[in-house]
């Protein structure tokens, strides 16, 4: 029987674009959250060989560009297995949203393909593997609340927010996210330009404020001794316990709202319809275009999404989803 698994999305809790590295990345610096929300994906294993892709959206893509046929295809290899893999993606999350649909949808294969194969990877493979196929992966192999460094695939658990009330937003535009890193770096040369500092020195001052603090606070802390279902250690210190509304106040935004709400001004007009109706915090996440906002409770949440549902727009009320939850609800 195939194995069935849940392919939950994240949200980022702000998110800083850095300088331009060498490898042709941008360092990074934010902060996941699992959500509820979530994708279903079905592995199943046959005699024989390769993989095959099936998806209710037709947006999917179902060829060796899949990232789920990408993890299939390099777990295959490091487990030596020869087998025919089918994959189902059951489409419930928006493509191109910002939710890391796609990056989740892999993980997910890869633990229903070890599931069905009878094996597993060990957790240096799985989060070296992930790392290799896209940034976003190996937050989903940690769960719950995370710090992403680097091009954001160095993740580092963070001890969990307080449970969020969300009203999440994936209006019908696509963002492409090397399209808006493109943006942002014409808007860094044209800041640069007109205050003739480097453009390293222009936009915001990356590697201060709340994520530099939350990664010192990472990097200076011995790590837990429990650890998640992932094998990943669990790390303490004060900035990792601080609530949602303290990383408010410390300034925590989304460097890509600079440069998608010029482009695309009706995301800035859900960003506003969402703070209007009470939003604690209202972001979006990732490169876009879903836009959440947190609420003070999930009757709050609710009727929020119910008001922005029968205005036309798609909304849904939603939660965090913590480490310990995530781990447990994975498989259906």
């Amino acid at each position: 029987m195939p194995i069935a698994i849940r392919s939950f999305a994240k949200i980022n809790l702000g998110l800083k674009i850095g300088p331009l590295r060498a490898d042709g990345f941008h360092e990074l610096r934010t902060i996941y959250q699992t959500l509820a929300l979530h994708d279903i994906i079905r592995v199943d294993v046959q005699p024989g060989a390769g993989i095959e892709i099936h998806c209710n959206d037709p947006r999917v893509p179902l060829d060796q560009s899949n990232t789920c046929y990408k993890i299939a295809e390099r777990v295959l290899s490091s487990v030596e297995a020869r087998r025919k893999v089918i994959i189902q993606i059951d489409k419930r999350l928006p493509v191109q949203g910002g939710l890391g649909a796609a990056s989740s949808n892999a993980i997910a294969t890869m633990l229903g393909l070890e599931r069905a194969l009878g094996t597993e990877l060990p957790d240096r493979e799985k989060l070296r593997i992930a790392a290799e196929v896209g940034s976003d992966l190996p937050l989903f192999l940690v769960g719950g609340t995370v710090l992403g460094v680097g091009r954001g695939e160095q993740v580092h658990p963070l001890r969990a927010l307080a449970t969020m009330h969300l009203v999440v937003v994936t209006p019908s535009v696509g963002v492409s996210t090397p399209v808006a890193f493109a943006r942002w770096d014409e808007l860094v040369a044209r800041e640069a330009e007109l205050t003739g500092a480097g453009a390293a020195g222009t936009i915001n001052e990356f590697g201060r404020g709340v994520f530099a603090r939350l990664s010192e606070s990472v990097y200076s802390q011995a790590a837990s001794a429990s650890e998640p279902a992932s094998g990943v250690p669990a790390v303490g210190g004060d900035r990792a316990e601080t609530p949602l509304l303290d990383l408010v106040r410390a300034g925590i935004e989304n460097d890509f709202e600079r440069v998608v709400f010029p482009e695309y001004p009706e995301l800035l007009e859900v960003k506003g319809v969402l703070e209007r109706e009470g939003a604690r915090f209202a972001s979006l996440s990732g490169s876009g275009s879903t836009l959440y906002g947190v609420f003070a409770s999930g009757e709050k949440a609710q009727d929020v999404a119910v008001r922005m549902k029968a205005a036309g727009r798609a909304a849904v009320a939603t939660t965090s989803l913590s480490r310990d939850a995530y781990w447990r609800q994975m498989f259906v």
